[in-house]
């Protein structure tokens, strides 16, 4: 779908919005696995949940969007390029890695530069539902980034705390 107005370039976030929430629905349940430290795996598996929840939200914005302009349907279902590298990116770095602190700072490090990418997108997307005066869809919009906002705060909290500070003092012993 060409973008030609503001609106269409609205309507094109939220799809990519609503297929990075898929894609980090996948992904989430990975680092999951990946990660060693417990607080870190319960993050990484509240997140998940929260994702899936985003992902429903952004979905009935979507149809009430295409519903009421008859927008077509073409919705996006490429992979988004961003996440897919940032994933592949964790993958790369943690290939080999023993389970410990070292891969646990690595997967919170490519975690917020999923929530980053995340945080400018539904910034962007809440700015937009302003703009437009779709007051419901700012609150829901702002409320996701809000969320995006506090799991990057958490896995700060993490890494400064717990998983640095641990993976120093695994490499001094």
């Amino acid at each position: 779908m060409p973008i030609t107005t503001l609106k269409d370039m609205y309507v094109a976030e939220l799809r990519r919005a609503h297929r990075l929430e898929q894609l980090l629905a996948e992904a989430l349940p990975l680092m999951e696995q990946a990660a060693s430290e417990r607080r870190l795996k319960l993050a990484f598996r509240s997140h998940a949940e929260e994702t899936e929840e985003h992902e429903e939200q952004v979905a009935a914005i979507l149809d009430d969007l295409l519903d009421e302009d008859d927008a077509g349907d073409d919705a996006a279902s490429d992979d988004d390029a961003t996440l897919s590298a940032l994933v592949a990116e964790w993958r790369a770095l943690t290939a080999g890695m023993r389970a410990g602190p070292l891969r646990d700072a690595v997967l919170i490090a490519a975690a917020q530069r999923i929530e980053h990418y995340e945080i400018a997108i539904y910034g962007t997307l809440a700015a937009h539902a302003t703009t437009f005066e779709r007051e419901e869809e700012a609150q829901i919009l702002e409320g996701i980034l809000d969320e995006e906002r506090d799991t990057d705060d958490l896995l700060t909290d993490l890494a400064e705390g717990v998983v640095n500070p641990a993976a120093i003092e695994a490499e001094l012993t």
